[in-house]
């Protein structure tokens, strides 16, 4: 479809989206543009109605809120395009809620289970190596982690984009967008032991451009890193519920929403107020800790 090309050009050239975010966009607007063709309408002319019957098609058939909200942010998108180039006079979009998404709690390992994960890496092959496999598969969960990157980002960092004297490492986010993310010293440390001694026992082979290398010395694939995470935690996690695990941590040890939205690198609080209710058992429990008329009766005349 020429309209949809056209489309997805602007959102890699103007917008600077990545092809993975590109292709994500397509199939959401292929689905849409599939459902049309039952209601006698296409993706120009498609109205309000048509809209709001696609959201309510995914639903029936048990479509995550989650992806019906992302499908939704798509169609927005595309009518706003739509609209300022003139090509329609209305955007039906406008006035279609979007599905609580941000209630749903992301699933994220507990603190005992993740620190169990980050010590099977550690566990090495015999020989050099299998020493360099278990370095980097260590730096790579410990980042994963401590930084909560997205896996796209870090099967894209580069050796020079660390900074480990200071302690964090630059990334490139969606829409090509870089943010600093701070790293701890377990992270650190991983990071500093692969480039020293299994980097460059990998690279022997063949030099890749990535800062993670297979041992044939190519840059790591998505794939690939998934197949780490599901392997190290025995099939309970995969790089994105690390990315949540981070938060999650962060937020129950005392940290505040927009830090975390900025490590994260959410463009939007909105993305973060997932993890409000975290925030908010903790206040909680500092409130019942600290305030005279929260505690109880008995624990008052003891005093």
């Amino acid at each position: 479809m020429a309209l949809l090309r056209e489309y997805l050009l602007y959102l890699r050239v103007e917008k600077g989206l990545r092809p993975l975010s590109c292709e994500a966009y397509a199939r959401d607007l292929e689905m849409f543009a599939e459902y049309l063709e039952g209601t006698q309408a296409v993706l120009e002319t498609a109205q309000q109605r048509e809209v709001a019957g696609f959201l309510e098609h995914l639903h029936r058939h048990q479509i995550e809120a989650r992806s019906v909200a992302r499908k939704l942010s798509c169609l927005r998108g595309f009518y706003k395009w739509l609209l300022l180039d003139k090509r329609i006079r209305h955007n039906p979009t406008v006035n279609i809620e979007s599905p609580k998404a941000w209630k749903v709690l992301p699933k994220a390992l507990a603190e005992s289970e993740t620190a169990e994960m980050l010590d099977t890496a550690t566990v090495a092959a015999t020989g050099a190596a299998g020493d360099a496999v278990a370095l980097r598969d260590r730096a790579i969960l410990e980042l994963l982690y401590a930084g909560g990157v997205r896996v796209s980002e870090l099967t894209g960092l580069r050796t020079e984009d660390l900074q480990l004297d200071a302690g964090r490492v630059m990334v490139r986010g969606k829409g090509d967008k870089e943010r600093v993310v701070p790293l701890g010293r377990a992270a650190v440390e991983a990071l500093t032991e692969y480039l020293d001694r299994g980097r460059p026992m990998l690279a022997k082979r063949n030099r890749g451009g990535g800062l993670f290398l297979s041992q044939q010395g190519r840059t790591l694939t998505r794939g690939w890193i998934w197949e780490l995470v599901k392997n190290k935690s025995g099939g309970r996690a995969s790089p994105h519920m690390l990315r949540h695990s981070c938060a999650t941590h962060m937020v129950g040890n005392g940290a505040d929403l927009r830090t975390v939205q900025t490590l994260l690198g959410h463009a939007d609080i909105a993305t973060t107020q997932v993890y409000t209710h975290l925030a908010m058992d903790r206040l909680k429990a500092v409130h019942r800790a600290h305030h005279p008329r929260a505690r109880t009766k008995a624990a008052r005349g003891a005093e």
